[in-house]
C-alpha cells in the first residue's frame, strides 16, 4: 500500500476514488461497485486503486457487494467495523443497514 510521505501526486483516477471513499462516515460502508458508479469506472479499477493507494483513506469502508471485507485484510477490517459500530450480521457487514449513499464529488463541495 502507498505511504503518504512518498506519494507526491496521485493519478487522476486514484485521487477521484479516494475523494469518493472519504465521503463514507464512520460506521458506514460502500462497495467497489458503488464507488465505481460515481467515479465512472469499473469495480476492478476501484479495487486496483484501493490496493495501491487505499492506505490514504478508510480502506475498510470499501467492500464487496456481498458484505465481505477486503480480501487479505479481513481481520483488520473487522476490528475497524467493531470499533466504529458498523452493523454486521453473520460475519459480514449488513449492507442493508450500513451502506452509505455516495454522491458525485461535484455535489459534495470543498471539505
Amino acid at each position: 500500500m502507498a505511504d503518504l510521505d512518498r506519494v507526491e501526486e496521485l493519478p487522476e483516477l486514484a485521487d477521484l476514488v479516494l475523494a469518493i471513499v472519504d465521503q463514507v462516515p464512520e460506521g458506514f460502508v460502500t462497495t467497489y461497485g458503488d464507488v465505481a458508479a460515481v467515479a465512472g469506472t469499473g469495480p476492478r479499477q476501484v479495487g486496483a486503486v484501493m490496493s495501491q493507494y487505499g492506505s490514504l483513506a478508510a480502506w475498510w469502508r470499501v467492500l464487496r457487494a456481498d458484505g465481505r471485507p477486503p480480501q487479505g485484510h479481513e481481520d483488520e477490517a473487522v476490528a475497524f467495523y467493531r470499533e466504529e459500530d458498523t452493523p454486521m450480521r453473520n460475519g459480514r457487514v449488513d449492507l442493508r443497514r450500513a451502506r452509505h449513499t455516495l454522491h458525485s464529488i461535484e455535489d459534495v463541495g470543498p471539505a
